[in-house]
């Protein structure tokens, strides 16, 4: 069975600006926003990060929409990338699908003439109000650090407190 067409969820060096996002992912998406993935927590590898999942916890990234025409050569380049093979105990990352959350989009409501409704109590005043929705929530393909790697960084492994792999320096 084939794994299902998935986006990515990237935090490292796939992101937009690291090294290996114009080797692998440039000209190959359809799409690439600011995501987050709830309860996981990123440690500092050597040279690139570590998703351990945790409760509590929020890593910052990107969700990758590949072109359907590259999906499947991107998706067996990531693996080898990230030295994932199903199955394989030795892997430093498994490939795992998870929820992300993509910031909800801000408008402004207009409401009426803008000149209020007179009665003062903020209904009808809406010229001008920030809306604030829920972001939707995506099933996406996200690297985590295989279960030993996991345990070996919460015992001895250097968090990026921010959770966000671009603000380590």
């Amino acid at each position: 069975m084939s794994a299902p067409e998935l986006p990515f969820f990237v935090y490292g060096t796939l992101r937009p600006g690291e090294v290996n996002h114009d080797l692998l992912l440039r000209g190959r998406t359809l799409r690439e926003e600011p995501a987050r993935l709830a309860g996981a927590v990123l440690y500092q590898g050597p040279g690139y990060p570590y998703a351990v999942e945790e409760p509590g916890g929020t890593v910052a990234g990107e969700l990758v929409t590949p072109l359907p025409r590259a999906y499947a050569r991107l998706l067996a380049e990531l693996d080898r990338l990230e030295e994932y093979v199903p199955g394989d105990p030795r892997n430093l990352y498994e490939r795992v699908e998870r929820e992300v959350t993509v910031p909800p989009v801000t408008t402004v409501a207009r409401g009426g003439d803008g000149r209020g409704d007179g009665r003062g109590d903020g209904r009808g005043d809406e010229e001008g109000a920030v809306l604030r929705g829920a972001g939707p929530v995506v099933r996406a393909w996200v690297y985590v650090a295989a279960p030993a790697v996991a345990d070996r960084l919460r015992a001895r492994g250097k968090l990026i407190e921010s959770g966000d792999w671009l603000t380590r320096r």
